[in-house]
């Protein structure tokens, strides 16, 4: 189901390829709302000791509704979501979580899949030139495998997520600071990037969270087509989404089906 605000689509009859950037999350948003996150990886490859997944999933179940309640107040949710991620990679070094054992689950990424028509959609975008930016609180280093195994790593795609450090070939902590799914924006784009999306004022965003929202920058958002997807807690977070994003899909919309009503991301 595809919700749009009224005369939300005529602000961007206007917009030419050159004028547009896109602003993406990666997990549950570029991918099935029931596919597997790119945390969900490592414990679902069977190759980390079972205390792990223990571990991982009491995490999973204390901080999960956390994040998925869109009531709390951002400074509470946000302190949560800072405890949440910096225990799990705890865990990674815990474990003694190896780059061998990264790569290999890597290639056997079996549970995690495409929302229908994102890859023609990546396809597209390549083709016309426009950049799209993955901001994501996920790991990057599986996320970056999935784009470069489904052959859509393409030259305008740039990725910013948390991606592991390994020294001597074990894993010791993060590459950057932690991205987790409250403090994801453009001011974390690398310099290059910024220069590149300078000139081009209106923005695609794409997410699954009201958070996701932030990832555009204060001075953006009047010129910003804000595309939620609603995939848990339907009923209850469906008014804040309506709210707050311009588009809102349920039910596992496909890219194709958005871009019938969209035709700007065709």
């Amino acid at each position: 189901m595809i919700y749009i605000k009224n005369n939300i689509l005529s602000k961007i009859n206007n917009w030419q390829d050159d004028s547009i950037h896109i602003l993406t999350d990666f997990d549950r948003t570029l991918t099935k709302g029931n596919s597997i996150s790119s945390w969900s990886i490592l414990s679902n490859s069977n190759l980390l000791p079972e205390e792990y997944v223990f571990e991982r999933q009491k995490l999973f179940d204390y901080y999960r509704p956390i994040e998925i309640d869109e009531s709390l107040e951002f400074n509470i949710k946000n302190k949560f979501m800072i405890e949440w991620w910096k225990k799990h990679f705890d865990l990674f070094i815990k474990y003694k979580l190896s780059e061998k054992v990264v790569n290999e689950a890597s290639l056997n990424i079996n549970n995690m899949s495409f929302r229908d028509g994102a890859f023609e959609f990546l396809e597209n975008m390549n083709k016309r030139n426009i950049p799209v930016i993955i901001i994501s609180a996920g790991i990057g280093n599986f996320i970056e495998h999935f784009l470069i195994k489904n052959n859509c790593y393409f030259n305008n795609i740039y990725l910013i997520a948390n991606f592991i450090k390994f020294k001597n070939g074990l894993a010791v902590g993060l590459l950057d600071n932690v991205i987790h799914s409250l403090n994801k924006n453009e001011a974390l784009l690398p310099s290059k990037v910024k220069d590149l999306i300078k000139d081009r004022g209106n923005v695609i965003l794409l997410g699954d969270s009201i958070s996701d929202i932030k990832m555009v920058l204060d001075d953006k958002r009047d010129s910003t087509l804000k595309i939620g997807f609603l995939e848990v807690n339907v009923e209850l977070n469906k008014d804040i989404f309506e709210s707050e994003f311009d588009i809102v899909c349920t039910d596992n919309t496909s890219f194709k089906d958005i871009s019938k009503k969209i035709k700007i991301i065709k």
